[in-house]
């Protein structure tokens, strides 16, 4: 058989159950005995429930490898400030067994990602990511991680765009999409301060439970930056007569509001959003053959922007 087409990243090392066992019998001894199950794969990371409670993280990508690290600095920090779970690292590990990275042990976050739910609450799942959304988007620090790929200008990712736009150009409007893209392009520049940013935020890094959010995980990308970039979720997760929902629960949970944001900044962050929905909906459809759940988000969103 030959390779499937526009897939997800092949992983750079094998991590299987029993690498995660050796990993916690020599650096946390006091896990070995837990039961260790495979849950599964992202683009970056093997996941694994460790026991009832936890979860081993392992980059399965040397690409992965500094992202990790990133979440061990820094999700202790924005943990403190946010109004949903989130999977702060509880254990850290180093390089052993052949195993060739750092990786992490966190708390397991009970729910199943929004992207498989049969069905949500979906003004409460809005208000529940818009607070969440407007608690992270506070001023980030110099020294927060550097991200190139999220939280920039929308035009820095004008060449990403076209390439992955011209893979999925047999399955989409292409016209429509440029044009949208174009719109979303000429929006006025964020001029705020970089603000915590998750990266990538979309219905399967959401989990839910009962209908409503009960965490937020995967924040392997997180970086300081236009908070466009999160917000382009509104499109991925939510149909469009919730949106003003969302907006209204993120304005309202804003770090340091005062007052009335300015109109036209205001309405040139939702066209922002809008066109970062729309890159990342082509990203998914571009490289997730292999991965219904991503290729569905990704339809989705398409349908939602373009609508």
């Amino acid at each position: 058989m030959g390779s499937v087409p526009n897939a997800m990243p092949a992983a750079d090392v094998d991590v299987t159950p029993d690498l995660v066992r050796r990993l916690l019998a020599g650096q946390h001894p006091d896990l070995a005995g837990l039961p260790v199950e495979f849950m599964t794969n992202g683009w970056d990371n093997a996941m694994f429930r460790v026991g009832d409670e936890l979860l081993a993280r392992l980059p399965r990508r040397q690409a992965a490898a500094a992202i990790l690290l990133n979440e061990q600095r820094w999700l202790p920090v924005v943990a403190r400030e946010v109004q949903l779970p989130i999977p702060a690292p509880e254990r850290t590990g180093v390089p052993a067994a052949g195993y060739p990275y750092a990786w992490s042990v966190v708390p397991y976050l009970a729910g199943q990602p929004a992207a498989d739910a049969d069905w949500l609450d979906l003004a409460g799942v809005a208000a529940d990511i818009g607070r969440f959304l407007g608690s992270l988007h506070a001023p980030a620090p110099p020294e927060a991680p550097a991200n190139p790929f999220r939280g920039v200008p929308l035009a820095d990712r004008a060449e990403s765009f076209e390439a992955n736009l011209r893979l999925v150009s047999d399955r989409v409007d292409v016209g429509a999409v440029q044009r949208a893209w174009t719109r979303a392009v000429a929006a006025p520049a964020y001029a705020g301060p970089p603000v915590w940013l998750h990266g990538d935020l979309h219905p399967a890094n959401i989990l839910v439970r009962d209908g409503r959010v009960s965490g937020v995980i995967d924040f392997g990308d997180i970086t300081g930056g236009d908070p466009a970039t999160d917000l382009a979720v509104a499109w991925m997760l939510l149909p469009p007569e919730h949106h003003p929902a969302f907006r209204a629960a993120y304005r309202s949970a804003r770090p340091g509001r005062g007052g009335s944001p300015d109109p036209v900044a205001w309405a040139a962050l939702w066209t922002r959003a809008r066109g970062w929905a729309l890159g990342l909906a082509i990203v998914f459809l571009a490289h997730s053959d292999d991965n219904p759940q991503l290729l569905t988000v990704g339809r989705r969103a398409l349908e939602r922007v373009l609508g």
